[in-house]
């Protein structure tokens, strides 16, 4: 499915709100400092509504070179980033996963170059909504397949918990508000009325303890207090 079907969604009325609530997302989930680097995989248009790009280190990779005209921009595929590893503290996937026919290659190469602890804010369409999927059709000529390839909710948390991601919030996100939701292990359910689903988790990074048995070495040194009582013995007798 081609991203062009985004870029025609936002255009229709409902797409023009949910547009706004999504911004509100991003926004609140932009928790890093103005210092810290920010890299945005695929190009919406309108990032200065939930970012200042003259005060974030922005970066956004688009391979057509989308995206606010103040931010650096890195023309790449997102399976295979031309950046150094662990040294991006917030990636920001706004629609991008079910456009990419490497989506998992793309989330491998995200753990890779995201900071420990460093945050991922993954936006895409619910496919269950009527909406979105009556909105498809009628663009069908803009697709590749019948089909689409909107991915589950779960789908992605599992892959987060693959990728040792722990998700921190869940939203729903309608046309008019978006509803967060609480997380448990299968991912919950996205409501019918739901457009799209936001979720925000963090890169965890565990070290392993060994555990291995300790084994007390007996030392080659006698007591004092043995050696003394034993020569006390050997006067008596």
């Amino acid at each position: 499915m081609k991203r062009n079907f985004l870029f025609g969604w936002y255009q229709t009325p409902r797409g023009k709100l949910l547009l706004d609530v999504e911004a509100s997302f991003i926004k609140r989930s932009i928790t890093v400092s103005c210092k810290q680097k920010i890299l945005q995989i695929g190009g919406l248009g309108w990032e200065e509504e939930f970012i200042d790009c003259d005060l974030y280190d922005v970066a956004i990779l688009d391979v057509n070179g989308l995206g606010c005209p103040k931010a650096k921009k890195l023309r790449a595929k997102s399976h295979a980033l031309p950046i150094q590893s662990e040294s991006i503290d917030l990636i920001l996937l706004p629609h991008l996963l079910e456009f990419d026919t490497h989506r998992f290659e793309t989330m491998r190469e995200i753990e890779r170059v995201l900071k420990p602890e460093g945050h991922l804010v993954i936006i895409n369409f619910n496919p269950w909504s009527f909406w979105v999927r009556y909105q498809y059709l009628w663009e069908i000529r803009l697709a590749d397949s019948i089909l689409g390839h909107f991915i589950s909710k779960k789908r992605v948390l599992d892959w987060l918990r693959l990728l040792n991601f722990e998700a921190k919030a869940i939203s729903d996100l309608t046309i008019d508000k978006d509803k967060p939701r609480p997380i448990d292990a299968e991912g919950g359910f996205v409501s019918l009325f739901a457009t799209s689903y936001a979720i925000r988790a963090i890169k965890r990074r565990y070290n392993i303890i060994p555990f291995n048995p300790v084994t007390v070495k007996k030392s080659g040194f006698a007591i004092a207090g043995n050696m003394e009582s034993s020569q006390r013995s050997q006067d008596n007798v």
